[in-house]
């Protein structure tokens, strides 16, 4: 089964991030725009954190803060996992079931260039699993 780099899932991506100024509400319209469910936290050009929906749910809404008045740097996952984008992706999908998240920003020479998410597993990767399955399926039928 053939493996796509990161990088080339990721290359024709938008790099969405935000300063840890930001507030949630202003994070929360710029993931909206951008339909990303998460935004890296960038200060000086490099990676401070990253700030996703579930820490939107669980470090805002369930806490009872104003996101209005809340600041990413605030409630953000701080100095998250990273992974290089000349890795394979399923090196990203087993930092994500290793750490429980869905989102590992890629970094390369110090500087964030993009994200990668769970749901970047409906790619080929999929595709090439579910047609093993049937391959095997299949075989088994023909040898019984």
């Amino acid at each position: 089964m053939p493996h796509r780099s990161i990088r080339a899932i990721i290359e024709q991506r938008e790099i969405v991030t935000a300063p840890g100024s930001t507030t949630v509400s202003e994070a929360a319209r710029l993931m909206r725009q951008k339909q990303v469910g998460a935004v890296m936290v960038v200060e000086e050009g490099r990676l401070v954190g990253v700030f996703t929906e579930r820490d939107a749910l669980f470090r805002v809404v369930a806490e009872g803060r104003d996101a209005q008045a809340t600041r990413l740097a605030d409630v953000m996952t701080r100095n998250p996992q990273t992974i290089h984008p000349d890795k394979p992706f399923p090196d990203a999908l087993h930092l994500m079931y290793e750490g429980g998240f869905r989102h590992v920003p890629v970094v390369e020479d110090g500087r964030p260039i993009g994200i990668i998410s769970a749901r970047d597993a409906l790619g080929p990767e999929l595709e090439d699993f579910i047609y093993e399955l049937l391959r095997r399926e299949q075989a088994q039928d023909i040898l019984a």
